[in-house]
């Protein structure tokens, strides 16, 4: 791979980051394939293209600003994975900050599959 080529991996690390300054999700649905499944720490899993808008939104949803800044990631295999720290503020004002791992399985450079986990605590707003 020459230096001017990006990975499915690169590609959906700058889709987000573009995401989330935006509030677009449209370059980063492009990334996804049409059977996708998502998954984060709940029990629930969001499948096929509306599954993904319906992840994202809600995603971006959660905060009057996040941003994504990833420390490592590599792509090998079939397999993208994305070492991260988000900081920003939740919908009310509250600063946060968390870290996570994302994995994203591809087929014919195309997301696959998105699975993330994350320190959920951070999202625990003491009471004023």
């Amino acid at each position: 791979m020459t230096n001017d080529q990006q990975t499915t991996t690169q590609a959906f690390m700058a889709a987000l980051q573009a995401a989330e300054s935006s509030g677009d999700v449209s370059g980063l649905l492009a990334l996804h394939a049409p059977d996708v499944t998502l998954r984060n720490l709940t029990q629930q899993t969001w499948e096929g293209e509306a599954g993904a808008r319906a992840f994202w939104e809600t995603y971006l949803g959660n905060f009057e600003e996040i941003r994504s800044e990833f420390t490592h990631s590599h792509e090998a295999g079939g397999l993208g994975v994305m070492e991260w720290t988000a900081s920003g503020r939740l919908r009310g004002g509250h600063p946060v900050e968390y870290r996570g791992v994302s994995l994203i399985e591809l087929a014919g450079g195309k997301v696959s599959a998105f699975r993330t986990y994350y320190d959920s605590a951070a999202f625990v707003v003491a009471p004023a």
